[in-house]
């Protein structure tokens, strides 16, 4: 079974302002993979289906002006990191509100960033910086593996090593 190694962007956008855009910008379907959703509900339910998989995952939110989407942006965000808190979280967002929906969101989001000429570009930064950190984990975690199993090794091979000089003193 072959691995992927593909990176998911999951684009929330009821409006479909930036989906689109974020498509041509990603277009390399080995390497990327972009959804982008409507409704909460449905990236609600790729996420729960996709939580097992070990893949880099990114969602991003676009925000309008209204209030009542600021507090469905606070839950969605919180829903997100409950089904998997190694999902990426980036927040696209009016320019002139952003310091608003910096105080307004409780949860960690990984990036703001706010909707302009240049924020394809920001997104594209982000999301390098998430699959950076991704796989910077993911090495941390390998070498941990490693370096338990060579001092399990090295361990077992003293007490071997004891084991043998009591048992069979002569040959030492």
């Amino acid at each position: 079974m072959a691995k992927n190694k593909n990176t998911h962007i999951f684009c929330y956008d009821d409006h479909r302002g930036f989906s689109e855009d974020v498509r041509k910008r990603f277009t390399d379907p080995d390497r990327y993979n972009v959804i982008s959703f409507q409704t909460r509900e449905d990236i609600l339910k790729r996420l729960e289906l996709e939580k097992e998989r070990k893949y880099c995952k990114v969602a991003i939110l676009g925000v309008h002006d209204t209030k009542e989407q600021l507090d469905m942006i606070d839950q969605l965000s919180m829903e997100i990191k409950r089904i998997d808190k190694n999902t990426g979280l980036i927040l696209l967002g009016p320019p002139e509100r952003m310091e608003q929906i910096k105080k307004s969101v409780k949860f960690n989001i990984d990036a703001y960033i706010p909707k302009n000429s240049n924020s394809i570009l920001r997104i594209h930064n982000a999301v390098k910086k998430l699959i950076s950190e991704n796989g910077i984990s993911l090495f941390r975690k390998r070498s941990h593996i490693s370096t338990y199993l060579l001092l399990g090794f090295v361990l077992f091979s003293v007490i071997l090593i004891l084991v043998a000089w009591f048992r069979l003193p002569q040959y030492f």
